[in-house]
């Protein structure tokens, strides 16, 4: 079995990481420059902060980020399903996927 996996070396408040991945070079360091601005901003927030402290703190503010756009698609998702079904019954009889197979 041949491993489909990149290494990507990023670099993060100064310290690099050689990563094994399977995302995009561009996507991996993408990553990596996102975390790193979220530490640094922490960091940055006038009180000196150990980089294990801010790390952790990144951690909880880019899950909370996270969850927050999981959320929002999850109503958006429901807001389609909606849309679709207000939509179904104007649409003539061969359109409408009632037999279970979708428009």
């Amino acid at each position: 079995m041949i491993d489909s996996k990149l290494v990507v070396k990023v670099r993060i408040v100064g310290e690099e990481y050689t990563l094994r991945t399977e995302a995009s070079p561009e996507h991996t360091k993408a990553v990596a420059e996102h975390v790193d601005r979220t530490i640094r901003a922490i960091m940055g927030g006038g009180s000196t902060m150990e980089t294990q402290k801010a790390a952790i703190l990144a951690a909880l503010q880019i899950t909370d980020e996270l969850f927050r756009e999981r959320a929002a698609v999850e109503l958006l998702s429901t807001d389609i399903r909606q849309l679709a079904a207000d939509i179904r019954p104007l649409l003539p009889p061969a359109k409408r996927g009632e037999d279970g197979n979708p428009v």
